[in-house]
């Protein structure tokens, strides 16, 4: 276990006791990467709002919760996941992300790319193009990179099988190397104004490493 992973894992266990400050280190580790997989599913300012819900049922049930950090993350992700559904049903919507499936070989297996392609992920503009794939693409991205599940734990969020999330999220990653690409060669950027300052030098030297990534796995 590595070691942000074993604190998680300390500081569940500790707030499972009714340790408040566990529970607020524990609020702090997970909520970022959880608010960014509820936004693949709801848009703000309603992301917000469905995130705090799961919020609330995860601090009423974590006395019954049983696992280490990565599990904990998953079972998170699995009752934010409803949430945002229930929200959605609620007001007859679908899930924010669209786009047209693309044609694309699924990558053999081998090297993890998360690492690298978390940097990728971490920037605005990145978090963007996501809305531009694919629903399961979207979230299999998402959880594997972001909320950081392994495709066992994706797969149980999802109700799919780990195989089907592990394809969703190779696909999902060689496309967004494409929109990265193209958005670094001047198309418009959906998290900027065109002509933002500061956005090419940092799309394009992320845009060659996630690609270069994507292409040697």
């Amino acid at each position: 276990m590595q070691g942000d992973d074993a604190e998680l894992t300390a500081a569940v266990r500790a707030a499972q006791g009714g340790d408040e400050v566990a529970f607020r280190t524990v609020y702090r580790t997970v909520h970022p990467r959880l608010l960014g997989y509820v936004r693949t599913l709801v848009s703000d300012p309603d992301a917000e709002d469905v995130t705090s819900e799961a919020w609330l049922q995860i601090a009423r049930d974590i006395s019954r919760f049983s696992g280490d950090a990565d599990r904990f993350r998953g079972w998170a992700a699995r009752i934010a996941r409803n949430r945002a559904l229930d929200h959605l049903r609620t007001r007859g919507r679908r899930p924010v992300i669209g786009g047209d499936e693309s044609d694309l070989a699924v990558l053999p297996a081998g090297a993890d790319t998360a690492d690298e392609a978390l940097e990728a992920l971490g920037t605005g503009r990145t978090m963007a193009l996501i809305s531009l794939l694919p629903q399961d693409q979207a979230e299999a991205v998402v959880l594997r990179v972001v909320v950081g599940l392994d495709a066992k734990s994706a797969a149980e969020v999802l109700g799919k099988r780990a195989g089907a999330v592990r394809t969703a999220a190779h696909r999902g990653l060689r496309k967004l190397a494409q929109l990265l690409e193209e958005s670094a060669e001047g198309l418009p950027d959906p998290a900027e104004p065109p002509g933002g300052p500061d956005a090419s030098p940092t799309a394009r030297g992320v845009t060659h490493k996630a690609s270069r990534t994507l292409r040697e796995t």
